[in-house]
């Protein structure tokens, strides 16, 4: 069987025309025909059912379509194996990562990974905390690194890492030897708090700031580098990872506040896996040398 008839069955089913068919496959209509005929002479069913130029699966078309497009899938699949194998990759691994959890070290980290292990083919999703654990489950992925720990009973989470939250405020132009440390209170109740971009510790901590300071103006933000502009160009100011703002702290662009009234959370880095197999354990341990 040629998969060339499987291909032009395929997009003839879900077009239900012949001559789309041919426009999306690049091939002449009389060539759609003779692939339809030959595919089912092989099979030995009718696959539709013609009425002038309209064209209609039949029941066992409707069957064969399941396999068919199994069939493709399998062959494609094998074909990007070899593929990979020609290039030099002998294994595969997929991570969903939080948009917050790729702001830090992992890049840098990804890459020397990738140096020291070219043989691994790495793929990698941006997802949200909440969805990475859903991810790994369903086997989308093999690694989740997430915010949250996973809660489903098939799946395993460790702890990567544990990082400080601090309040973090723009910068004030002043020379932070000379100038007068910032009050806490002053900068809470005089800013909006930008919340909610880190899924973790924001619930309780809003309660928290609510309970010592009553009249605070807060201001859901979800994503972390919006908040960090936002701050940045004087619309509030926030609670983050210590690791999210290191290098805004740097470049003098952000500054730290220091929280006397308020004990601050930690925000924790966790991998979320459903099997340890050897690529999954080896990738973690890798990580582990280094604080994401």
């Amino acid at each position: 069987m040629d998969f060339n008839w499987l291909q032009t069955f395929v997009v003839a089913a879900e077009t239900e025309n012949f001559r789309r068919a041919s426009e999306l496959l690049y091939i002449s209509q009389p060539s759609v025909t003779f692939h339809i005929k030959q595919l089912e002479k092989a099979i030995g069913v009718s696959l539709f059912n013609r009425e002038g130029k309209k064209i209609k699966l039949t029941e066992e078309g409707r069957t064969f379509l399941k396999h068919a497009r199994k069939l493709i899938s399998s062959y494609q699949q094998s074909l990007e194996e070899m593929n990979r194998s020609n290039q030099g990759f002998t294994r595969t691994l997929s991570i969903a990562i939080s948009p917050l959890i790729a702001e830090t070290i992992l890049p840098h980290v990804l890459k020397r990974y990738l140096n020291d292990y070219p043989h691994v083919e790495i793929s990698v999703m941006i997802l949200e905390s909440t969805e990475i654990e859903k991810a790994v489950l369903d086997e989308n992925v093999d690694i989740g690194l997430s915010c949250l720990k996973g809660n489903h009973p098939e799946t395993i989470s460790r702890i990567l890492s544990k990082d400080p939250v601090i309040l973090v405020c723009s910068h004030d132009g002043m020379d932070s030897e000379s100038a007068i440390p910032l009050d806490e209170e002053e900068v809470l109740t005089n800013n909006y708090v930008l919340t909610h971009n880190h899924p973790g510790y924001w619930d309780e901590l809003t309660t928290i700031i609510k309970q010592k300071f009553p009249s605070i103006r807060m201001m859901k933000v979800s994503q972390t580098h919006i908040t960090k502009r936002f701050i940045v160009e004087g619309l509030g100011v926030s609670f983050l990872p210590e690791s999210v703002v290191r290098r805004e702290l740097l470049e003098g662009r952000l500054m730290e506040v220091n929280c006397h009234s308020i004990q601050l959370p930690e925000a924790s880095t966790f991998a979320v896996i459903k099997y340890e197999h050897s690529l999954q354990l080896e990738f973690l341990e890798y990580l582990s040398r280094y604080r994401l």
